[in-house]
């Protein structure tokens, strides 16, 4: 257990940084650390279910080896959301009932497992996350519901809901996540953490893959503190052999980005839902008055922002067009590992209906959505080139949502695709376009439930957003917010 100086529900709560810093510093070690998180876990997982592949005799024995390499996280426990960053000889199964059931394993590190490893973390488990990512509710009938650590009749949002919950009840005080579609943004939204998605190419989706969902996979992890994903990102940022392309290298590393002064920011509001009509609900719009008041006070140019771009049809065009395929594409790519073909009966019905979908689209429905989208993202990168520097928009347009309503059987396949889609309106567009943003949690409604608030950069401009981030946690902290669930 933890050391004398350090009590554990102190424990809980210190950020990775300064985790790392009582390890350098000889007050914990790594074993400590470990055993106290694998405490955590074992005591706290039972009420939200958030880790499902727990890899506690591996963290033990990587925590208390003398190879454990000296990066700058040494000795911090993590864990890893279930999907694209897989570690060596241990379980994979992206929320799908036909890899856990086949018992799946990955034989090597991803180039991203890698560089967890190379900073010095300790993989402690693997999250759950809905099947096949393809949702916002982390709900897979493979391993059964997650819930939210501020209220667990609620969802923790998805798809890296099991890593999110996992951060927010002071489990692991960082946790990998990817974002397809919103999916790191979303569960830091319905759990107030931070959830950054970094410039396309940033990381490596390697030696897997070179794109990962076409252009929209971007890797990155879930955290309490800016300073937290400002410096995971330096350990995990830069080309790997073979990547068809990278991210420009920033100007200095991210965690020097902490405490600069982010200058007088042109910072745009909007709050009207992308493609339809009408305002989120009341408290997301309360969310982003909030913030539009303290960006305010704190020096920035703040002014309503049409964001016009947002509402065209090329971003649900796109999206209609190149999902289905990417859905079929998965299923025929685990058939071909796993040595037989996988039945669509086998998945949930609206990944069944999806792949269904996709296999008769013809490739060059595939290649007119990826030019649909690159013409749109051209249009949107105008707005930060002419307008503004920032834009803020809810993260999402509703509070997290009660457990059961997006499950994977409450709806008719389509209904539920269309269900999920609304959800995403605020983030998916700058998957698209390729652009960092992030979601902090910068208020709760009056039920005590977190509201993300979303903030959009230029391309490859993460230290706009990291500088801002961080004076906007120093102006108004949320670093002692425990939800009623906790370690």
């Amino acid at each position: 257990m933890a050391g004398d100086s350090v009590r554990d529900d102190e424990l809980a709560w210190l950020d990775a940084t300064e985790q790392a810093e009582l390890v350098r510093g000889g007050e914990l070690t790594p074993s400590e650390l470990a055993e106290a998180a694998i405490e955590r876990i074992e005591r706290t997982n039972g009420a939200l279910n958030a880790v499902v592949t727990p890899l506690f005799e591996k963290a033990v024995a990587q925590a208390a080896s003398a190879q454990l390499p000296a990066g700058p996280f040494r000795g911090v426990p993590m864990l890893l959301k279930d999907m694209v960053c897989h570690s060596a000889g241990d379980p994979l199964h992206g929320g799908m009932r036909v890899l856990r059931d086949h018992g799946w394993t990955e034989p090597e590190d991803s180039h991203l497992a890698a560089r967890f490893r190379a900073a010095g973390f300790v993989f402690c488990g693997k999250t759950n996350m809905p099947e096949l990512a393809t949702s916002v509710t982390t709900e897979p009938l493979a391993h059964g519901a997650t819930r939210n650590p501020w209220d667990p009749s609620r969802s923790p949002g998805g798809s890296s809901g099991g890593s999110a919950a996992a951060v927010a009840a002071g489990m692991t005080p960082v946790a990998h996540g990817n974002d397809m579609a919103g999916s790191i943004r979303v569960p830091a939204s319905c759990c107030g953490l931070v959830g950054l998605k970094p410039t396309r190419a940033r990381t490596s989706l390697g030696p897997g893959h070179g794109e990962y969902w076409g252009p929209v996979a971007h890797e990155h992890v879930l955290t309490r503190s800016v300073r937290d994903s400002a410096a995971v990102l330096d350990t995990i940022r830069g080309m790997a052999p073979g990547d068809p392309y990278t991210a420009p290298p920033p100007s200095r590393p991210y965690r020097e980005e902490i405490g600069l002064d982010p200058g007088a920011l042109r910072v745009g509001l909007r709050t009207a839902v992308p493609g339809a009509a009408g305002q989120p609900h009341q408290d997301c719009v309360a969310a982003v008055d909030e913030a539009a008041r303290l960006l305010e006070s704190l020096g920035h140019h703040v002014e309503p922002s049409a964001a016009a771009v947002l509402d065209s049809p090329a971003i649900l065009e796109g999206f209609s067009a190149v999902f289905g395929t990417i859905v079929a594409w998965e299923v025929d790519r685990w058939s071909q590992r796993i040595g037989r073909r996988i039945d669509l009966g086998e998945l949930e019905p609206m990944n069944a209906r999806t792949a269904e979908v996709g296999r008769s689209a013809p490739a060059t429905q595939w290649l007119s959505g990826l030019h649909t989208w690159q013409q749109w993202a051209r249009e949107a990168a105008a707005l930060w080139e002419q307008e503004l520097d920032v834009l803020v928009t809810p993260t999402l347009a509703t509070p997290p949502w009660q457990l059961g309503e997006l499950a994977p059987t409450a709806l008719a396949p389509a209904e539920l695709a269309a269900a999920v889609g609304e959800k995403i309106a605020f983030t998916v567009p700058f998957n698209i376009t390729g652009q960092p943003a992030i979601s902090l949690p910068l208020h709760r409604n009056p039920d005590g439930l977190p509201i993300g608030v979303q903030f959009v950069a230029a391309y490859g401009r993460e230290d706009v957003l990291i500088r801002l981030a961080a004076q906007l946690e120093q102006a108004a902290p949320w670093s002692m917010a425990r939800p009623p669930v906790s370690a």
